[in-house]
């Protein structure tokens, strides 16, 4: 029996769109993006889980039982719901105003392998600042939804009395979208909000500062940079960390670093460049975080500046990192990037229609309460009247109609009569009560006013900034620090300056030496069939150059390089250089600012001169194509500093001396040169070197007048001496 396979073709746009497309919105809208309240869903089912436990002004719960009541509105399960928790606790210091007072090990922020203890083991509670977040929240203030099961309530936003958005850092990661809000100090963010509430054309910059961070730091303040993110949400600012030197010990202490990063990533770093051999002055770093707070210990050499190390440090580690902002926001159930004043419009109408809400709320609650109070007052004109009808009243179910008919009053107004404790049917409590009625008048007028002006709502939200930045606020964490005041430090202060000396071997193998340890061992180490073709002397800051048999030239820096001894093998360079197939270093010379000639001889003749300014450049290229002319066979390359005397040798009969004065020099790397030697058919030139060595009793014999030549016959003694 043979299976058969029905196959149905699809368009691949509607399957995406049935299939992938709901899962996409679904992250977005309802796990990965703040909205304007500052809260993912999963954040806020955990904060009102907490409130409805009872949690805002009482005693801690184990984290294990809110973990669990936490689960009939978030059934993601139990480790993603606590490492919300964690986040948003005292004890984690991830948040500038964290939502939870915790007690007991919530690991750390800005560590990554300080891990947090157990549900089972934790206690916590809501912080004080949740009753802002909650406030009202009771009074129809925000929608309220089904949870996934429909057998109970949560709000779709909290009724935030202050923009909390601004407040709480907050990043996610989307399905083809990101948000990434950095957090801002709450005084700022009240003093900010209230000045755009009386003006929207403010300079927000006067009012909120720049970023604030709860692991604390140096904002570098670029302010160029921060009004791009202020305007349109996007941008990023770099923080980095701060420290302390101990000289007494020869020590560095950081004590903050960027929120971005964390210290098992800056230690690693640290040791990594020191195995490099790229941070000399650093003899031990460790980590001695403890319960008074973060610290890196670096021990540093005696005789190394430590401001000068730190700079390093900042410029090779994530000791001084970036924050990307990236403000997107639901808005409406739809995201949106805004920058701050556009976050602020938005919040200030959310808060509005939160207070609408509340203020209808009220006037219902005052009204129903005015209309019992008004059939109260009806009563009074005949108490006793009210007495016998109640008590003349043969079946319970007329009592409520005969009051009605009694006293021309509802249903609601009898009822509530009827209810009345027989000791309060006296005339001076129900006095009292019809009193209120002028009260609960007075404040239905106040409230349909409020309720029907903006600006006396805005009035009452000031008064509430105010109230919050008094109680709540803090000082910054994050010092500013401007651009303008940091010290620059160039990139040559970084390396230690010393002499070497570089080997260049036949088979591409490179080694750098420095003078102490060749004096300890001169003795070359060399593969069997290996022999070394260049040594040359250099300091370590100087650039290498290394010209192949490609027409490539490659560059580097000679403190890139690693150190090796004689008795070692030396550096590989197709490794180090990434060098093509069958490539091979020809010549190699170092170089601190590019003066000076490189000199090309090929065989038909012609000699190159070069200036070595044409090989600098201003990016740091490693490699840079057509370092000298593919036309015709090269036969020496050599650099000069100044103009001197060469020999040039036509097929090991003939020579001429000249000077290099007489070639005019390009700045074009790969041009033909000029002439030099003039030439018969079928013969070539065969060899070109340094004046010097060229062993002849009269070389001056073999200097012409002019170039090209065809120069003279070479003696015999000097053909001995020399071929």
């Amino acid at each position: 029996m043979n299976d058969k396979i029905n196959i149905i073709e699809q368009n691949i746009t509607d399957t995406l769109e049935l299939n992938y497309m709901p899962y996409t919105m679904s992250v977005i809208v309802s796990r990965a993006i703040p909205e304007i309240d500052g809260f993912k869903p999963a954040h806020r089912k955990l904060l009102y889980t907490m409130y409805k436990m009872g949690l805002l002004g009482s005693s801690r719960t184990k984290s294990t039982n809110v973990v669990g009541q936490t689960m009939k509105l978030n059934p993601h399960g139990d480790s993603a719901i606590y490492e919300t928790l964690v986040r948003l606790t005292k004890g984690n210091d991830a948040l500038l105003h964290p939502f939870i007072d915790s007690k007991g090990n919530f690991g750390k922020q800005f560590s990554r392998d300080m891990a947090y203890a157990a549900s089972r083991y934790t206690e916590v509670k809501l912080d004080n600042i949740c009753s802002e977040i909650f406030k009202n929240i009771d009074k129809d203030t925000v929608d309220f939804i089904d949870n996934y099961d429909g057998s109970m309530k949560e709000p779709v936003l909290f009724p935030t009395t202050f923009p909390n958005i601004l407040v709480t850092s907050n990043l996610g990661i989307a399905v083809g979208m990101a948000s990434s809000l950095c957090s801002f100090n709450l005084k700022e963010v009240c003093s900010a909000t209230a000045a755009f509430i009386k003006n929207e054309d403010i300079d927000i910059k006067k009012y909120l500062k720049a970023p604030d961070f709860s692991t604390g730091g140096e904002l570098i303040y670029d302010e160029e940079e921060l009004e791009k993110i202020y305007n349109t949400g996007r941008g990023s600012f770099k923080v980095r960390a701060k420290y302390r030197y101990d000289k007494k010990n020869s020590l560095i202490e950081i004590y903050e670093i960027p929120y971005t990063t964390n210290i098992e990533s800056i230690i690693d770093k640290i040791i990594a460049l020191v195995k490099l051999n790229k941070l000399k002055e650093v003899n031990d770093v460790r980590n001695e975080t403890d319960l008074n707070g973060l610290r890196i210990t670096i021990d540093i050499k005696r005789n190394a500046d430590p401001d000068l190390l730190m700079h390093r440090l900042f410029n090779m580690t994530t000791l001084c990192d970036s924050f990307n902002c990236n403000f997107n926001i639901l808005i409406d159930g739809s995201p949106k990037v805004m920058g701050v004043k556009g976050i602020l419009s938005e919040w200030l109408k959310f808060r509005i229609g939160c207070m609408k809400r509340q203020i209808a709320f009220d006037l219902d609650k005052k009204n129903e309460k005015y209309h019992l109070l008004s059939g109260l007052a009806k009563i009074l004109l005949d108490i006793d009247k009210a007495i016998k009808i109640i008590r003349d009243t043969e079946e319970d179910r007329m009592v409520i109609p005969n009051l009605m008919s009694g006293f021309g009053i509802d249903q609601v107004q009898a009822e509530f009569i009827a209810e009345i404790k027989l000791r309060n049917l006296n005339k001076e409590h129900i006095m009292k009560r019809i009193d209120e009625r002028k009260t609960l008048s007075e404040e239905i007028k106040r409230l349909l006013e409020i309720k029907e002006s903006d600006a006396l709502i805005k009035d009452i939200i000031l008064d509430e900034l105010k109230e919050i930045s008094k109680k709540y606020g803090k000082p910054r964490r994050t010092d500013i620090i401007y651009k303008d005041d940091i010290r620059e430090f160039s990139e040559e202060s970084f390396i230690s300056d010393y002499q070497v000396k570089l080997f260049l071997t036949k088979h591409n193998y490179f080694k750098k030496i420095t003078a102490a340890s060749l004096r300890s061992a001169s003795e070359q180490k060399l593969k069997e069939d290996d022999e070394i073709v260049m040594e040359i002397e250099a300091s370590n800051k100087m650039d290498l150059l290394l010209f192949s048999d490609k027409f490539n030239v490659y560059k580097t820096k000679v403190y890139d390089l690693s150190e090796c001894k004689a008795s070692s093998l030396g550096d590989y360079l197709a490794n180090i250089l990434e060098l093509e197939d069958d490539e091979n270093i020809l010549y190699i010379t170092a170089t601190l600012d590019y003066s000076g000639y490189m000199i090309f001889a090929f065989e038909n003749g012609k000699v190159a001169k070069v200036e070595l300014s044409s090989y600098s450049t201003k990016v740091n290229r490693k490699k840079l194509i057509n370092a000298y002319s593919d036309k015709y066979p090269l036969i020496s390359i050599y650099y000069i500093k100044d103009d001197c005397d060469f020999v040039a040798v036509r097929d090991n009969d003939k020579a001429m001396l000249f000077n290099s004065s007489e070639i005019s020099p390009k700045a074009t790397k790969n041009t033909q040169g000029v002439q030099v030697y003039t030439l018969k058919k079928n013969s070539s030139m065969s060899r070109f070197i340094i004046a010097e060595n060229f062993n002849s009793k009269d070389l001056d014999y073999y200097r012409v007048e002019k170039i090209p030549s065809a120069g003279h016959f070479i003696v015999e003694d000097d053909l001995t001496n020399n071929f």
